[in-house]
């Protein structure tokens, strides 16, 4: 998954589409991502020892990870991600609109 934490996204797809936020969770094994501000939905919660509040809450659920695009942080324009090896022998993500290395 090309995506991780504290990376900002754009959705693509859905209810939510042209939405931006910061990835709060990443799953990789399921393919999923749970976005700061985005596809909140509300649940109806009964009153019980671990939930305090009862009522209607709303509450961000993950999305799939083929629903947004990476936005590129020196460009600022949603892009692809590719891979690359550094001179270290080490990967890094590279953004495919500008060729910067990101993180």
């Amino acid at each position: 998954m090309k995506i991780r934490t504290e990376d900002t996204v754009l959705v693509i797809s859905g209810r939510d589409r042209g939405k931006q936020g910061k990835v709060v969770r990443a799953f990789p094994d399921k393919g999923t991502i749970q976005v700061e501000g985005v596809n909140i939905v509300k649940k109806h919660m009964k009153p019980s020892a671990s939930v305090r509040q009862a009522g209607i809450i709303e509450k961000e659920i993950p999305l799939s990870v083929a629903k947004v695009v990476l936005v590129c942080p020196s460009c600022n324009e949603p892009g692809r991600v590719g891979r690359k090896f550094l001179a270290d022998g080490s990967k890094a993500r590279v953004c495919k609109s500008c060729n910067e290395i990101i993180e």
